[in-house]
């Protein structure tokens, strides 16, 4: 790669990034501010890819099949959307708020996130990891 200019810094890449995108997707800049200990969404899921950038604070995020881990500031995240569920994305800070700004590319028209089902998360148990 050649140099970068001053003041421009790669922060991270993903090889593989083309191949999950969803045909005719469009790509959607999101901002998500979670206060002092708030739990985040429900488990869910989202339509296509996510590559996000911890702002401020510290987020305890799990995805299905992967360790939970706290990423703060200046972290980077990603989720391969589709079938993958979303776990946690919660503030793992109780006296300050956590922002997070994610690019996801979905198809238009689709929600950001869909709740998954009690009963779904039961039949997928042995997938998370313990």
């Amino acid at each position: 790669m050649s140099q970068l200019p001053p003041g421009v810094d790669l922060i991270a890449t993903r090889p593989d990034a083309a191949a999950l995108i969803p045909a005719g997707a469009e790509a959607r800049t999101i901002t998500v501010t979670l206060g002092p200990g708030d739990p985040g969404a429900p488990p869910h899921r989202h339509p296509g890819p996510i590559f996000g950038y911890v702002i401020q604070g510290e987020l305890l995020f799990e995805l299905e099949g992967e360790r939970p881990r706290v990423l703060k500031a200046g972290d980077t995240l990603f989720e391969p959307g589709g079938d993958t569920i979303h776990y946690r994305g919660a503030n793992n800070l109780t006296d300050s708020p956590t922002l997070f700004l994610v690019i996801m590319f979905a198809p238009p028209g689709t929600p950001i996130l869909t709740v998954v089902s009690e009963q779904e998360q039961a039949e997928r148990r042995h997938l998370r990891f313990s």
